[in-house]
This record gives C-alpha cells, sequence and structure tokens, in this order.
C-alpha cells in the first residue's frame, strides 16, 4: 500500500513528536490495514460510486479472535460504530476494526463475520460483535447505491499488511470531506520513550468534518484564506423538506483509531480516546452538532489476557500496565498523532467529482508550503519587540 503522495511533513508543517518508521499505525507491531476503494461511473451519471472500506486487523490476520484491551470515547453521538456496548462492558474486543459510508455499516459488518468464518471458525462458531464505524459521503457517493457489498469488507480484510499505509482518496475515506476540502484516510503515530526501551502510539482517522473557517495548520489559519472553492458548502445541494438547501458547514464525522502496544489497562485505552479531540481541535475543529465523532483506543499488549471463556482451570486473570502516574506521554503522543494524521489526510487527498458533478477540491500544496516558508520562527517576534 505504499504511497507517492506527499505527507505533511514533505510540505514544511513543523510538528511536534518523533513518528516511527513509517509514520503510520501501523507502526504498531502486528497492526495491519487493508483498503477496498469503489471509484466507479463518471460524474454526474446516473450510478457514481466514490467509496470504499477501510480494515484494520489490531494483532494481523492470524490473531483475529485474540482479544486486546480496550476502550471507547464519543465526542458527539451523531455516528455508529458497532461493538461499543461489549467494549465498555468488557474492556476488550477481538474482532478486527472495519470503516466505511454511513449507508454501508450493515454490509460491512456481514462481511468482518464472513471472512472471521472462513479463516477462524473457532472463533465464528461462538459469538462475535464486529467493530464497524462509519462516516457519512453523500456529498460524492451515490450513498443509496449498494456499492458496498460483504464481499468489499472481505477483500480489505484480505488486503490488510503491514508497513507504509495509503492515505487520502482511499478505503472508507474515498468520498470524505475535511473542513470542506478533499479529506478521507489518514494516519501517524509516535514513539514514547519509556524507561530503557520505547512503545508506539499510532493513529488512523477517516476524517469527514469541519468547516472552512475552522481550519488551522499547526497554529496558522490556512482555512479562511485559501483560493480552493468550497462548493459542499456554498451550493444548494442538501435536500431539505424536499427542497435544495446548503448544507450545515462542519456537518460529517471523523471516526478514530489509536493503537499502541504498551500495556495498558482498558479504562487506560478509554483515556487515550478521550484525548482524542485535543488532537482534532489542534486543526480548528469546535465539534459539530451534525457531526459523529467517536473513538476507539487499543493495546496488543497482554496477549492471552481478557479472554470471554468459561476455563475452570483459570481462576484469576492478570494484566501489566503502565502505572497511572506515568500515562502522561501517551497523552501527549495520542493528541500529537492524532493531529497529524488528520493533515496527511487532508494533504494525500486529491481532487474528486463524484455524483451529480458535485466537486471537492484538496488543500492546495502551494498554499501550505508559503504559510510556513513564510512562518516567523519561535520566539523570533518576542526578541524583535524586546529588542525594539
Amino acid at each position: 500500500m505504499s504511497e507517492t503522495r506527499p505527507r505533511a511533513r514533505d510540505l514544511g508543517i513543523p510538528l511536534d513528536g518523533t513518528p516511527g518508521p513509517h509514520n503510520a499505525l501501523t507502526d504498531v507491531p502486528g497492526v495491519e490495514i487493508g483498503y477496498t476503494t469503489l471509484i466507479d461511473g463518471e460524474p454526474g451519471a446516473e450510478r457514481v460510486a466514490r467509496t470504499g472500506v477501510t480494515a484494520i486487523l489490531p494483532r494481523g490476520r492470524a490473531g483475529a479472535g485474540i482479544p486486546c484491551a480496550a476502550g471507547t470515547s464519543s465526542f458527539n453521538g451523531n455516528g455508529e460504530m458497532t461493538g461499543r456496548a461489549w467494549i465498555d462492558e468488557a474492556g476488550s474486543f477481538s474482532t478486527p476494526i472495519a470503516i466505511t459510508n454511513s449507508h454501508a455499516v450493515g454490509a460491512v459488518h456481514r462481511g468482518v463475520d464472513q471472512w472471521m468464518d472462513r479463516h477462524h471458525p473457532e472463533i465464528s462458531a461462538q459469538w462475535m460483535l464486529p467493530v464497524v464505524a462509519e462516516t457519512w459521503d453523500g456529498y460524492l457517493n451515490q450513498i443509496n447505491g449498494d456499492h458496498v457489498t460483504s464481499g468489499h469488507a472481505i477483500a480489505a480484510l484480505d488486503a490488510a499488511r503491514s508497513g507504509p499505509v495509503a492515505e487520502g482518496n482511499v478505503g472508507g475515506g474515498t468520498g470524505m470531506n475535511c473542513y470542506s476540502f478533499k479529506g478521507g484516510s489518514g494516519t501517524s503515530s509516535r514513539v514514547v520513550p519509556y524507561g530503557d526501551s520505547s512503545y508506539v502510539v499510532g493513529a488512523f482517522v477517516q476524517a469527514n468534518f469541519g468547516s472552512r473557517e475552522e481550519l488551522s495548520v499547526a497554529g496558522r489559519r490556512l482555512g479562511p484564506d485559501s483560493a480552493a472553492p468550497a462548493p459542499i458548502e456554498d451550493i444548494a445541494w442538501f435536500l431539505r423538506d424536499g427542497e435544495r438547501a446548503r448544507s450545515v458547514p462542519g456537518a460529517g464525522s471523523v471516526i478514530v483509531v489509536i493503537g499502541t502496544d504498551a500495556p495498558l489497562l482498558p479504562g487506560q485505552c478509554a483515556a487515550l480516546a478521550r484525548r482524542v479531540p485535543l488532537g482534532l481541535a489542534r486543526t480548528g475543529t469546535t465539534g459539530s452538532h451534525f457531526s459523529g465523532d467517536i473513538f476507539l483506543a487499543f493495546s496488543t499488549a497482554n496477549t492471552g489476557a481478557l479472554v470471554s471463556r468459561m476455563d475452570e482451570a483459570r481462576e484469576l486473570d492478570s494484566l501489566s500496565f503502565v502505572p497511572w502516574g506515568r500515562i502522561d506521554p501517551f497523552y501527549t503522543a495520542t493528541v500529537q498523532a492524532v493531529e497529524e494524521a488528520v493533515l496527511n489526510a487532508l494533504v494525500a487527498a486529491e481532487d474528486m467529482a463524484g455524483r451529480e458533478d458535485h466537486v471537492s477540491y484538496a488543500l492546495p500544496h502551494d498554499e501550505v508550503r508559503a504559510a510556513f516558508r513564510t512562518a516567523v520562527p519561535a520566539g523570533a517576534a518576542a526578541l524583535a519587540d524586546s529588542a525594539a
């Protein structure tokens, strides 16, 4: 899935923290990511698909069915992530994660079930609660066209690999918009030194949120001054009471998955998930009422723990975990990785035309480069004032 599209750092955006080797969620050992991307039909045609499926396997295909400690958080609940009730109850999940469009959750859920039955029949013979999340791509995609099938979910799972991860107009993010630019899939990671070794915190986002006026990049408000058109905000295309009207700026959603190999309790995973909005806020969003912003964090440590089955030979379970007093660097890594993952999604995305000739324009790279070529180095303004 290697991709030659530029990323945020390639445009000179100054970002905090030390990324892993691929600057991706796949830097967490064992994590694999795969896509099915569906681009079909010319703009304005009767049948237009601009959508897809993203698959995330926390322990790779061989480790599906082995629980991970996990926790969730909802910043704004105008969205869906299946399996959350069980994660909140048991503090773990054991299936792959899939992300798609809002009206394809059922098909993708069935596809995950089928894939598990094909590859792990001993697990599927019991019970499964797949994690499937969504954001709405109905501006570019004919969302009621039944484009996504269970087979597309299976294909995304089969395509999952470690290593570099493609971003932008791919997988579940294919038809998404972010800050009224073209949005989509993005990822990033941070290395967290710990004692004599280190751990990785990775983030994956399906970015489909924010208004043009909100976008901020590394502290510089690039959205309001961008020359790129924002037709998703400016034209009357959204059906309301049978009439065409303008959509609400900032409407959409964002799904974020955080993964780490650090040993964490379920409650600590939930604490990481609760920090996701801080990373999103660095990019400018204030969290629209019309946006579904739901987050999942998991830990791949403590393999073999948190298994839910009757086992009379196993009277007690045990978990190792980072002491609460030493968890702050993992919060920092989460916030930094989420911020960069959103920016990577924006930078990697390309212009896209979709249903009814709707167009979404990518964040102009030249505007970003220009903004940071002329950026005043930190502290320089204060020194100049003091010298004056």
